[in-house]
């Protein structure tokens, strides 16, 4: 969510082709279930889950999976649809000690700060069992979750390996291909992407764009980047990094040609234009396949496809769940984060709401999902392959502060048509300001 990764203020709302039945079949005769989560005394445990976005364990049937297996838990979530929201009450919470859930969600943009800053604050996951999990997932990331001292402060969700999705009915309308191949072919480069833009916005339907915003074409650009706002030192590079710039640039470029729809990312009126066709393309974390779903609902059924992403493979993205110090449910919240982070969970996760996994037994798993919704596109293929070619990301301490001060820039040359050079003083003041 994620972003929101980038913020993941992210989301998740399937079914999937001949492998589902086999898939589901797996993931129900999950080994990982047997596990116990009694309480200490043998009795009821509400558990509780604090999240941001949808992470869709809801509804891909998850929670209520693990309750019938363990009838005597009953797991209550609390869900913040921003990111950075939820963030700053969770830091007002860990600061008071008081109003902490059992388990807490943590997107990727904070898993530094968590491991370098806040540490203390989290359990330590190897002493209850986690150091016999570490083979399950990718090195990257086991490690970002890795405190200097080698404790283990969480268990990876998902990940954001990067598409485009795009609306091949208004691109029909508008003359354009509407096959995922060739498609892809042609916006092999952002240049290409943004031709092409050009080309929708001469014929497009009514009051219909390119693209939802500037904003969402940043944080892809960016996530195609190993450094982004640090370097592996820990040091700022943001405003020296040419990468940044030249998703910045790119950005204003496609404002300045009238390719936005002008909508902020996750307010009510970029949910409500998932349906009403007032954009045609959208940078596409694997995430964003079931908030698409959760907005445009069965009405967008068809409608939408997925196609490789431009310019190369990238991440936008990804979660933990972790486990507060002052949690009533140490034992208990353990024993639930292994279970759903387990590869028959991630993978069917993916098959219903397309958090792609961060779990390796689950990647093998969701090779071969195709997404009836998406127009039967191999969304398994689609996103194992960008998950595969990313490059490891560098993890900054501050990352979603300084994405957000720089999306937020970006919004005033959008919205409000202000020069690239001072919206970018705009965002380093903002920057500075953010990180004190």
């Amino acid at each position: 969510m994620p972003v929101a990764r980038a913020a993941r203020h992210v989301a998740i709302r399937f079914g999937a082709v001949a492998l589902a039945g086999a898939l589901l079949a797996a993931c129900g005769s999950s080994s990982s279930g047997s596990s116990s989560a009694d309480g200490a005394d043998g009795g009821k445990v509400t558990l509780t889950v604090d999240l941001f976005g949808t992470f869709g364990y809801k509804e891909a049937g998850l929670y209520a999976e693990y309750q019938k297996l363990h009838p005597n838990v009953t797991i209550k979530e609390s869900d913040t649809e921003n990111e950075a929201d939820y963030w700053k009450a969770l830091q007002t919470r860990l600061a008071g000690g008081g109003g902490l859930a059992d388990v807490q969600g943590v997107e990727v943009g904070r898993i530094a700060s968590v491991t370098r800053q806040q540490a203390d604050k989290f359990e330590d996951l190897s002493a209850l069992g986690a150091k016999d999990l570490q083979a399950q997932f990718s090195q990257s990331k086991w490690s970002a979750a890795t405190a200097p001292d080698g404790r283990v402060l969480g268990l990876g969700t998902d990940t954001g390996p990067e598409a485009l999705c795009y609306r091949s009915d208004l691109f029909k309308a508008a003359g354009l291909p509407t096959d995922r191949v060739e498609l892809a072919k042609q916006w092999a480069t952002w240049d290409g992407y943004l031709a092409l833009g050009k080309q929708y916005a001469a014929k497009a339907p009514a009051k219909s764009h390119w693209m939802d915003s500037i904003a969402s074409l940043y944080s892809v650009m960016v996530g195609q980047q190993k450094e982004r706002y640090y370097d592996a030192s820990g040091k700022l590079i943001y405003d020296s990094n040419p990468a940044v710039k030249a998703a910045w640039n790119a950005s204003v470029k496609a404002a300045q040609d009238g390719l936005s729809a002008k909508l902020a990312q996750w307010a009510p009126e970029w949910n409500q234009a998932f349906s009403s066709g007032s954009f045609a393309t959208i940078a596409c974390p694997a995430w964003m396949l079931g908030y698409i779903k959760g907005q445009a609902a069965d009405a967008g059924k068809g409608k939408w496809d997925v196609a490789t992403l431009p310019g190369g493979a990238g991440n936008w993205g990804g979660s933990y769940l972790s486990i507060p110090k002052g949690a009533k449910h140490t034992k208990e919240a353990f024993d639930f984060i292994k279970w759903i982070t387990a590869k028959e969970q991630q993978a069917k996760l993916f098959t219903k709401q397309g958090s792609f996994p961060s779990n390796l037994g689950a990647i093998d798993l969701v090779k071969d999902v195709k997404d009836p919704y998406f127009s039967n596109a191999p969304i398994g293929t689609v996103f194992g392959t960008a998950a595969e070619q990313a490059p490891v990301q560098v993890p900054g301490l501050r990352d979603n502060d300084v994405n957000t001060q720089i999306t937020n820039a970006l919004g005033e040359v959008e919205r409000k048509g202000t020069s690239s050079d001072e919206a970018w003083s705009h965002a380093q003041k903002g920057v500075k300001n953010a990180l004190g």
